[in-house]
Order: C-alpha cells, then structure tokens, then sequence
C-alpha cells in the first residue's frame, strides 16, 4: 500500500462493480432489510454523489462518497476497503480525502450512517477517531 492514490471514479469499472456489490451483500447478510442505507452502483451515479476509488497500481483498496446534502451539508456513503486491506489504514484515508473536500466545499455539516451491531464496531472507531459524534443510535 505504498502508493495509495484517491481519484474520482466514474463507477464503470469491473473492479468496483464488484466490491460494492460485495458491499452491499454483507450489508443484507448482517442489517435488517430496513436499516440497509448502502447505495446500488446506479444511485451512486447520482450528480449530487461524487464517488472515489482507493488505489495501488491496479488493486482497488476501497471507495468512499460524498452527497451533497444542501450547499452547506453533505453524507458520506459507500465506504467500503476490500477485504485483503483492511485494517491498514485504507479508510482513514478515504476518509480524510472526503472531509477534505466537505470543508472545500464550504460544508459546516458532515453526516454519515453506520450500524450499531457489532460488525460496524470498526467503522463506529474510525469515525469516532474523526470527532464525529453520535446522534441518537447512529453516527
């Protein structure tokens, strides 16, 4: 992972493709249906989503996205690191891009969703290493 690069993806990738439907998979396997928030690849294409991929050379790390909320907010969605990366710093920095361009864009309000069962335990950390603040049951 040396030479991790965040760009701006267009969701037409193979490669994608298939993580986040992995992504959206586990997302059925460990949520009940109506707390499954994770975007399919074609609500990802939204124009108010830009979405960005994680990279090492040719291996896809890991996704992340930013919706535009109002001109003043957004919600990070689809993050996601590839299995065989986690755990090694893929996310906080998928992470760090996006808060990034919130404050570029001016945004006072960052949002995101995340589970309360223990399999989001990590991603809960993660944001709460970010000073995100829980809301009710969610982040």
């Amino acid at each position: 992972m040396s030479r991790l690069q965040i760009r701006e993806d267009d969701l037409t990738g193979k490669n994608i493709a298939d993580l986040l439907r992995e992504h959206l998979e586990n997302m059925h396997e460990i949520t009940l249906p109506e707390s499954v928030h994770a975007l399919d690849i074609e609500a990802l294409r939204s124009p108010d989503i830009t979405f960005w991929t994680a990279w090492d050379g040719e291996e896809l790390l890991g996704c992340g996205a930013l919706k535009k909320l109002s001109s003043t907010s957004g919600e990070i969605k689809s993050m996601r690191t590839a299995l065989a990366y986690r755990r090694q710093g893929v996310a906080s920095k998928i992470l760090e891009h996006i808060i990034k361009e919130a404050q570029r864009r001016g945004y006072d309000c960052l949002n995101l969703e995340t589970g309360a069962i223990p399999e989001f335990t990590p991603a809960r950390a993660l944001y709460t290493r970010y000073r995100f603040e829980y809301r009710g049951t969610a982040l």
